[in-house]
């Protein structure tokens, strides 16, 4: 993590205990927990969930809710209710508010461990991603930094030029 740059960055290893508590490392705490101690655990990937402050991921939320509101009420989705209603069932479940508990554990939600793939006495990987931080099935972050690994030189170059 560097906390003169305000990005959350840093790969561990934890392990989700009997009650589904899992440690954030302190190295990320700081700066997740910078906005408040409101936070969103969010189902991002099969595999994966983020872990954001929700200073920052509500405002991005209920700023799409809203557009979305006001085209319904004006009728621009006539033609797309399919499309809404799928989106509506996505954003009913792909976020909670959590806080982190004693010692900077978080408990994993029901219906977010099932999306997780996590068990009791299981490790997990604990990723910092810039701007939230990732908790990984390791299978999954496998599969996952192997196929972006290539590309890493590509997006660093385009993000700093």
């Amino acid at each position: 993590m560097s906390a003169a740059t305000g990005l959350l960055i840093g790969e561990f290893i934890r392990t989700v205990d009997r009650r589904y508590r899992l440690a954030i490392p302190p190295e990320l705490c700081e700066l997740l927990l910078a906005t408040g101690s409101r936070l969103v655990i969010a189902k991002e990937r099969s595999g994966c969930l983020s872990l954001w402050p929700a200073a920052i991921w509500q405002p991005r939320i209920d700023g799409a809710i809203e557009i979305m509101g006001s085209k319904l009420q004006a009728g621009l989705f006539a033609q797309r209710v399919g499309q809404l209603q799928e989106l509506g069932r996505l954003l009913s479940t792909r976020h909670k508010i959590v806080s982190l508990k004693a010692r900077s554990r978080l408990v994993v939600p029901e219906g977010f461990r099932e999306f997780l793939g996590v068990q009791p006495d299981t490790e997990l990987v604990v990723v910092g991603a810039a701007v939230c931080v990732e908790l990984w099935q390791p299978a999954a972050w496998n599969a996952c930094i192997s196929s972006e690994m290539p590309e890493f030189r590509r997006r660093i170059d385009a993000l700093t030029a």
